[in-house]
């Protein structure tokens, strides 16, 4: 990051997510990425709408499947605004006409989930870079500007650093401890180990594998039913 990047003033962040574990997680990455702030997180369209309309981020990670309507309805609404926030859109979908969609209605970027957390802080980078960059721009821009600004926009994905454990929520610290501590473990072995249930297991080892702590092999046995098996990621 640039001097003049640093001296920006933090951009503001809207996560908009339907899973209030999976909201808490991104927003938790965007607590990482120098330059950023979290204004608030929401779960449903119209709560997104509501906090954009009072407290108006600078920017939206924007999922598409929301309970009360496609993200893409919400995307269409912020285009009507005066001043609409930027548009990450962050989901699973990842079928042509979403993508497409998303691009006609001014999403800046799009991240298919799931994902490392290199892949997230890249396009928070590449987005705050460009948007430093416009700010140093006087009134008008030459093509070589123009040009710039939009290869900015285009983000470089370095290898994936995952977040230390001893930084961790006690919980999440304790999964990646049993999974440590084992040779490929499964959600039932570490809910086990840990005091908690399969699936409450299953979604902490999601989270973990997302950041890019744990690493995922599918293992096939006689009845052709993948087994998900947990693993510590070394030498990163």
């Amino acid at each position: 990051m640039t001097e003049s990047a640093a001296a920006q003033p933090l951009i503001s962040v809207l996560v908009v997510d339907d899973d209030f574990r999976v909201a808490a997680v991104h927003a938790g990455f965007v607590g990482q990425v120098p330059g950023f702030e979290v204004r608030g997180a929401a779960h449903t369209a119209a709560e997104a709408l509501a906090v954009i309309e009072t407290s108006r981020p600078d920017l939206v990670l924007l999922d598409l499947y929301l309970p009360d309507g496609n993200g893409l309805d919400l995307l269409r609404t912020l285009r009507g605004m005066p001043q609409p926030p930027d548009v990450i859109v962050i989901s699973a979908a990842n079928d042509v006409a979403s993508v497409r969609a998303s691009l006609q209605l001014g999403a800046v970027n799009y991240l298919v989930k799931p994902f490392t957390f290199a892949d997230f802080s890249a396009r928070l980078v590449a987005f705050r870079d460009a948007q430093a960059r416009m700010a140093e721009l006087p009134g008008e821009a030459t093509q070589a500007d123009i040009d710039r600004i939009f290869g900015m926009r285009r983000p470089v994905v370095a290898p994936d650093r995952p977040v230390e454990a001893a930084r961790l929520a006690p919980t999440l610290r304790l999964v990646y401890e049993a999974v440590a501590r084992g040779d490929g473990e499964s959600a039932t072995e570490v809910g086990a180990v840990v005091g908690i249930s399969r699936a409450t297991a299953q979604r902490y080892l999601t989270q973990l594998e997302q950041s890019g702590m744990l690493r995922l092999e599918l293992r096939y046995g006689a009845t052709g039913r993948p087994e998900h098996r947990y693993f510590v990621r070394r030498g990163r």
